[in-house]
């Protein structure tokens, strides 16, 4: 279960009673489509090929609400045609699951006006957008010590030019980075390591994921008292619901 995403969807009932059809909303032919996008069609080209999506460790499902678009990263992706109803009812036991949620999620709010940048950047954009985010951060906290969940190796890069490999850290789930030095760094584990990265950060930057492998709800436990930021696609629903600042500065309206 997710505490993060039982509260979206809770609140997302209340913004839907508001408006003016909520049973036509919710009940009416409404196509939701999810579907794992070739790593081509999610993010392009783009010069380095050490993404994990291009390396096959996760794809990209995107969902289709009234004609917007969601996105959302996952390692286990599953196809979906059904209504908004049944999807804002499935079980959050699950990362098929929650992919689908989160994805669908982020489609309607982008429909309602709510949520922006719900699709992924393409080609050159994913190092432009590392590159903002990293300036962005040191304007924003100086001088800090950084924590990365999620190694997304564009931005891994772009923290340690910025900040200096002795005062980045970095956790994964991947067995393949686990233990690997990167870009000066060695990759903790996210399974046991991360309480460690937490304590010894000022400041924790969060790859959206997490909402979807079911992480998320135990680093914002570990990380309360210290500034959280998601990144990415993923979380752009979450973060209009629940108030969590995101950083996403290439990402593309649905």
């Amino acid at each position: 279960m997710s505490p993060v995403l039982d509260q979206v969807r809770a609140r997302l009932m209340v913004l839907l009673a508001g408006q003016p059809d909520p049973a036509g909303l919710l009940d009416a032919s409404v196509t939701v489509l999810a579907r794992p996008l070739t790593p081509e069609e999610a993010i392009g080209t783009p010069g380095r090929r050490d993404f994990p999506i291009i390396v096959g460790k996760e794809r990209v499902v995107e969902a289709t609400v009234l004609g917007r678009r969601g996105h959302a990263f996952t390692d286990s992706p599953r196809e979906l045609v059904g209504s908004l109803s049944e999807v804002l009812q499935l079980p959050l036991d699950r990362n098929q699951h929650r992919a689908i949620f989160v994805a669908t999620v982020n489609a309607l709010l982008c429909h309602l006006g709510r949520a922006h940048t719900t699709v992924h950047c393409k080609d050159d954009d994913p190092e432009r957008c590392a590159q903002e985010i990293a300036e962005t951060l040191r304007r924003q906290f100086g001088a800090v010590e950084v924590g990365l969940v999620g190694l997304n190796p564009a931005i891994a890069e772009r923290l340690v030019q910025t900040f200096g490999p002795e005062h980045v850290r970095i956790t994964d789930l991947g067995r393949d980075n686990i233990g690997r030095e990167r870009f000066g760094v060695e990759v903790l584990d996210g399974a046991t390591q991360t309480e460690e990265l937490v304590r010894r950060s000022d400041l924790l930057l969060v790859t959206g994921t997490t909402l979807v492998n079911g992480t998320f709800d135990r680093i914002h436990q570990l990380a309360a008292g210290k500034p959280l930021i998601l990144y990415g696609v993923t979380a752009a629903a979450v973060c209009e619901m629940m108030g969590i600042e995101r950083l996403c500065p290439r990402g593309q309206d649905g």
